[in-house]
């Protein structure tokens, strides 16, 4: 079986048939393709490039069939025997191999170009690029072959009398499988457990880089995913995962102690989001590499994906107990309100009801086009697409006689605006847009109270638990915090460009505190309303984040993430350790103690 370059077409070949099957993932039907082949085919191959599909049989013929020309080719006689390899270039060149130790390289015309003896029957074929100190030809033109299961050879197509015999030692085992990656590297799995990697550079070519004995008893396969930049070698019962920039170093070890009769193969997803192994025992495990980070928080209460089809809603503060809800679909947006979840992707979302103990899917709405995200309070929701809000009733059995209440759009029609960022409050619901305009709806009173003008489109706004003070960031990447109540605005000074999202602290005591992250760190900022030059905001200090952490959830200084794992860790502010009374505490520790709490206004 084999896929076409775009992965819309499967093409099958049977035992004992002389019919190539074209199954069509796109409308889910057969067609079948005569091959007019009298021996039964042994190989099938869909070029890199184009839309060529190589078939060899089992007396060495072959065929070239060109599905967007409905042309075939056939070659007979290209081998005396089986055509068991084979591999094709990015200038649609096709190389094979064969039971009569035969490599024949030949053009999408069926021509032969080159051919040559091999010693042992080859197998494992591949085209891929040596490292040369001229890089003048950039098509792969050297070809991998192993023969015999012991040698590696490598074969450049421009210097064809010279290929290079790769040896490895006799208590490897066999060759079971390698891969070439990055700048020329290649990375072998032997029988015996053991993997390696090679360079292929004029100067070093066939010189051992690293070597690990991953596996006891055996190695079934490797794969090696270039976008994630990690290596995954299986056998015995386990995978073992490693960082191809640091091969020492072990990124992850999955085992498998119900899988007794042994491993089989490994692939990765392009996007290296999926791993996924074949078993002897007949069973396919599929593994996930790096969750999506979806997450949001009303109050305390958080909501964060923990599998591709499960989303864990928990409240860290008020030490409920985390539940568990079981999707229908994989979300691209999440959001969470103080009695709801609302999951959802492209122009629909669903709704659950947060019960006491348990999670009750409530409905599922489709909006007018596809949704950027939603944001969730008490009773309403708003969701955001294409330009426009639209804000309704969650559980539209709330109000009896107020229709109108049930739902609004906006902008209103004569407003001609596109709308880039919205939030939810208690009271609000507030938007910025493209003309630079904050707008304050009061749900309530189901009227606009404020709004204010700025010099460029606002992008993003990140309101305060009351609503009362908003930190908004403008198209030039600036920050600042708006106060409705009096309408002013103040700077936020040394506020990064980079800076992702802004979380205001939940503890009731701490008025004014925020925090503005990015990939990296996250900057501690006091919004003062009181001192002697008038309100102001200061930056109190910044925080290192581990790698792909999200914040969702700041409390009393302790900042709650979000990873890729699909779980959540914690961190606590520099600017507030302070707050950890556990130590031992000196006169210098004070000293810097005092500081930090007079500016967090403590």
């Amino acid at each position: 079986m084999d896929w076409d370059k775009d992965g819309d077409i499967l093409a099958v070949i049977t035992e004992k048939c002389s019919y190539i099957y074209l199954w069509d993932a796109n409308t889910n039907k057969t067609s079948r393709l005569d091959s007019g082949m009298r021996d039964q085919m042994s190989f099938l191959l869909w070029s890199k490039d184009g839309s060529f599909l190589a078939v060899g049989t089992i007396k060495g013929n072959l065929l070239i069939y060109n599905r967007q020309t409905s042309r075939k080719i056939p070659v007979l006689g290209k081998h005396t025997e089986r055509i068991t390899c084979g591999c094709w270039n990015a200038e649609n060149l096709l190389a094979l191999g064969g039971e009569d130790k035969m490599i024949t390289v030949s053009n999408q015309e069926g021509d032969t170009i080159q051919q040559t003896s091999v010693s042992s029957e080859p197998s494992n074929m591949q085209f891929s690029m040596m490292k040369t100190d001229d890089r003048t030809s950039a098509a792969k033109s050297t070809i991998s072959v192993v023969i015999g299961k012991k040698t590696l050879r490598l074969f450049n197509m421009n210097e064809p009398d010279n290929p290079i015999d790769l040896e490895f030692q006799q208590r490897y085992g066999n060759i079971v499988c390698y891969s070439w990656y990055g700048d020329g590297y290649i990375m072998i799995g032997f029988s015996r457990g053991i993997f390696i990697v090679i360079s292929t550079h004029t100067r070093e070519t066939g010189k051992e880089i690293f070597q690990a004995h991953d596996h006891k008893d055996n190695l079934t396969s490797i794969a090696v995913s270039q976008t994630l930049n990690k290596a995954a070698t299986c056998g015995d019962n386990c995978i073992k995962i490693h960082d191809l920039a640091e091969l020492k170093d072990m990124y992850a070890i999955i085992n498998l102690d119900d899988e007794n009769k042994g491993l089989g193969t490994l692939s990765w997803t392009d996007d290296g989001q999926l791993l996924a192994l074949s078993t002897q025992r007949g069973s396919l495990h599929v593994f996930l590499t790096k969750l999506p980070i979806l997450g949001d928080a009303c109050s305390t209460r958080i909501a964060y994906l923990t599998s591709l089809l499960e989303v864990t809603v928990a409240n860290p503060v008020e030490g409920e107990l985390p539940i568990t809800v079981s999707v229908d679909v994989e979300p691209n947006f999440v959001a969470v309100g103080l009695y709801h979840l609302a999951v959802g992707m492209n122009n629909r979302a669903w709704f659950y009801i947060l019960g006491e103990n348990a999670v009750k899917k409530l409905k599922d709405v489709e909006y007018l086009g596809t949704v950027a995200s939603i944001c969730l309070h008490s009773d309403y929701a708003a969701a955001l697409f294409e330009g426009k809000v639209q804000l309704h009733l969650i559980e539209s059995e709330i109000l009896d006689a107020q229709e109108e209440r049930e739902t609004r759009l906006f902008p209103a029609v004569d407003d001609k605006c596109r709308i880039l960022c919205h939030a939810l409050t208690g009271d609000f619901l507030i938007y910025g847009t493209d003309t630079g305009v904050i707008h304050y709806f009061y749900i309530e009173d189901w009227q606009f109270v404020n709004d204010y003008r700025h010099s460029v489109s606002v992008k993003k706004i990140f309101p305060d638990p009351n609503g009362t003070r908003l930190v908004f960031i403008d198209e030039k990447s600036d920050g600042f915090v708006y106060c409705p109540v009096n309408d002013t605005i103040y700077e936020i000074p040394d506020f990064s460009p980079t800076i992702k999202g802004v979380l205001w602290e939940n503890w009731p005591m701490d008025k004014g505190v925020f925090i503005a992250y990015d990939d990296d760190k996250v900057y501690t900022y006091v919004f003062h309303k009181d001192t002697i030059q008038g309100s102001k905001v200061i930056l109190a200090g910044g925080t290192k984040v581990p790698f792909s952490h999200k914040p969702l959830l700041l409390y009393n200084g302790e900042l709650t993430c979000q990873t890729q794992s699909g779980k959540i860790n914690n961190i606590y502010l520099s600017t507030h350790n302070f707050l950890d009374c556990l130590k031992v505490v000196g006169p210098n520790e004070l000293r810097q103690m005092l500081p930090q709490t007079l500016m967090l206004k403590r």
